[in-house]
C-alpha cells in the first residue's frame, strides 16, 4: 500500500543500482527479485534487469528515463503508460502467475488499515464528513468476488515509478508486487495522489472493462481514495510533501467517488 515513508535507499555504481530496504519490510527484497526475474524472462526491457540478490537488498540494471511524476503529462505519455501497464499485467503466463504469491495490501488488509483509523480526528470539517461517508460505505460494503481478471501487479501506483525515455514507459519499484487483479491495480494507480495533485492523469478509462470489472474498479477506487484521506492526514504541514490544499482536495475527491 502507498504510504508517506521512505522504504528503501538506493546506491549507484555505474550502470547498476542497489536497492536496500529500510525498517521492517518482510519479504520486500524477495518480491522485488521475483518480479524482476519474471519480467526479465517474459517482458524483457519493461523493467530493470536483475543482477544480484542478498538479504534485504537487490542489485539491478539502471534504466534510462524521467519519472512521469513532475512532468506535464501529455497524450503520448498517457498512451505509453497504458501500454506499459497492459504489458506488465499480461506478461506472466497464467500457469506461472498462479504460482506467484498474492501481492500485499489487497482489499481486506486495506479495509482493516482504514478501520483502525476510524476514530482519528481529521480537523477539517469537509475531511471529517468525507471520512464519515467513506466509513459508512466501507462498513456496508459486501464484496462478491466478481469482476476479477488475474494480472501481475506492480504494487505501487506512484507515478514516479514510471519512467519515460522519450519513446516508451518502463516500470520500477516492485517491493509490493505479486498476483493481483486488473481492476484493483488500475484503481490503486488512478487514486494515487501523484496521479492528480499536479494535474489529472486519466488512466483507468484507457482500458476496456466489462460491467462487473467496472463495478469492482469503482469500489476499489473508493477504498483507495479513503486510504489517501487518512494517509494525507499525517502529512506534516511544516514539511509538506504535497502542494498546499492537497488534503482538502482529497476530501473532495472521496466525496466525489462516493457520489456523496
Amino acid at each position: 500500500m502507498a504510504d508517506l515513508q521512505h522504504t528503501h535507499e538506493l546506491t549507484y555504481d555505474g550502470d547498476l543500482v542497489t536497492k536496500r530496504y529500510l525498517g521492517d519490510r518482510p519479504g520486500a527484497a524477495e518480491r522485488e527479485w521475483r518480479a524482476l526475474t519474471l519480467l526479465a524472462e517474459y517482458a524483457p526491457g519493461l523493467a530493470p534487469r536483475p543482477v544480484a540478490f542478498e538479504a534485504g537488498a537487490v542489485t539491478m540494471s539502471r534504466i534510462d528515463g524521467v519519472p512521469l511524476r513532475g512532468l506535464p503529462v501529455r497524450e503520448e505519455h498517457g498512451v505509453a503508460l497504458a501500454a506499459a501497464l497492459a504489458e506488465l499485467h499480461a506478461a506472466i503466463p497464467a500457469p506461472v502467475l498462479e504460482q506467484v504469491p498474492v501481492r500485499p495490501w489487497q482489499c481486506a488488509a486495506v479495509r482493516d488499515w482504514i478501520m483502525e483509523r476510524a476514530g482519528r480526528r481529521l480537523g477539517d470539517p469537509l475531511a471529517a464528513r468525507a471520512a464519515r461517508e467513506g466509513l459508512r460505505w466501507l462498513e456496508s460494503r459486501r464484496p462478491d468476488g466478481s469482476g476479477i481478471t488475474p494480472v501481475f501487479g506492480g504494487g505501487d501506483g506512484n507515478l514516479a515509478n514510471f519512467l519515460w525515455d522519450g519513446r516508451r514507459v518502463r516500470v520500477v519499484d516492485f517491493e509490493d508486487s505479486g498476483r493481483s487483479d486488473r481492476a484493483y491495480e488500475l484503481a490503486e494507480l488512478a487514486e494515487h495522489v501523484s496521479m492528480w495533485v499536479d494535474g489529472e492523469v486519466e488512466i483507468a478509462g484507457r482500458f476496456e472493462l466489462g460491467p462487473q470489472e467496472e463495478r469492482r474498479l469503482r469500489e476499489c477506487r473508493r477504498m483507495h481514495a479513503l486510504t489517501w484521506l487518512f494517509l494525507l492526514s499525517y502529512d506534516d504541514p511544516r514539511n509538506p510533501r504535497n502542494p498546499p490544499g492537497t488534503f482538502r482536495r482529497q476530501a473532495e475527491r472521496v466525496l466525489a467517488v462516493l457520489g456523496a
